[in-house]
């Protein structure tokens, strides 16, 4: 199970990670970059709980827990927040999204990160 989890939330990382960035590059943001927020959120909501599972199922009231939360959080916000901006047809708000998107993956890497260093640590 550690394994699956492990490939769920680093396909997260590349899917999270190549969307923000290439709507950056772009300065627009796309219906296949949307596509990569949903899917960046799948990967990272079945590879948290997979490790959650792993971790005994409860939630943890430490740093990795409630930054993990908040970037699972975020990442739902961000994803539905992207699905209503790319349906307004609106271009304006379409080059302006890349800036919030960016800041959702920097606290989206805090827990990635954490993760990493609790996990590799133990």
């Amino acid at each position: 199970m550690l394994v699956l989890a492990v490939i769920f939330i680093s396909s997260a990382l590349v899917f999270y990670t190549i969307a923000v960035w290439w709507e950056k590059a772009t300065k627009a943001l796309k219906g296949r970059h949307l596509l990569l927020f949903w899917f960046g959120l799948i990967c990272d909501t079945t590879g948290t709980t997979l490790m959650g599972k792993i971790a005994g199922g409860a939630f943890k009231l430490n740093f990795h827990g409630i930054t993990g939360a908040l970037a699972v959080i975020l990442m739902l916000i961000h994803a539905l927040w992207a699905t209503t901006v790319h349906a307004s047809k609106r271009p304006e708000p379409k080059t302006q999204f890349h800036k919030y998107s960016v800041l959702v993956w920097a606290i989206w890497l805090v827990p990635y990160l954490s993760g990493l260093v609790f996990g590799v640590s133990r």
